[in-house]
């Protein structure tokens, strides 16, 4: 007989619960990005490099949550549709520094208000304290030091 404790049920299981909000959230942005003809991972990488300005690749892959090796896909992708250019570092030229474009910007800006309606929805619905509550536990969640768990 096993003296483990048993899994909890999957409505209750925290890595299928953030999966489900996942999908729920990421939905209609899909659908946004499909009709605009870019992925959620290079809309992730734009509005990274419009919030903080020319950046390379290490902290785009930080602040976009992805790979470094999916990134450079992504931004050969961006780069191709001219929604990104890739430039030397002047001071150390082994390293790049990516920016968005002007096409990059108007793209983000075209689409400005459907994101914001979004988001705007997703507050009504779960209520403003709610979904304030909401990001600063996964915020938390997020810097919490889970290496070498148990």
């Amino acid at each position: 007989m096993s003296t483990q404790k048993p899994l909890p049920s999957t409505s209750r299981s925290l890595p299928i619960a953030l999966l489900r909000a996942r999908e729920r959230v990421m939905g209609p942005i899909r659908m946004m990005l499909t009709d605009v003809g870019i992925t959620e991972q290079q809309w992730r990488v734009l509005r990274v490099l419009e919030e903080t300005g020319p950046l390379d690749p290490t902290r785009i892959s930080e602040k976009a949550c992805l790979l470094l090796p999916s990134l450079t896909r992504i931004l050969q992708k961006l780069e191709e549709k001219e929604l990104i250019l890739r430039s030397r570092d002047q001071t150390d030229r082994r390293r790049q520094v990516i920016c968005i474009t002007e096409a990059g910007e108007a793209l983000i800006e075209a689409n400005l208000s459907t994101s914001i309606a979004l988001t705007e929805r997703l507050r009504r619905e779960m209520g403003q304290d709610r979904y304030e509550a909401l990001l600063d536990l996964l915020n938390d969640l997020s810097n919490l030091d889970l290496d070498g768990m148990p």
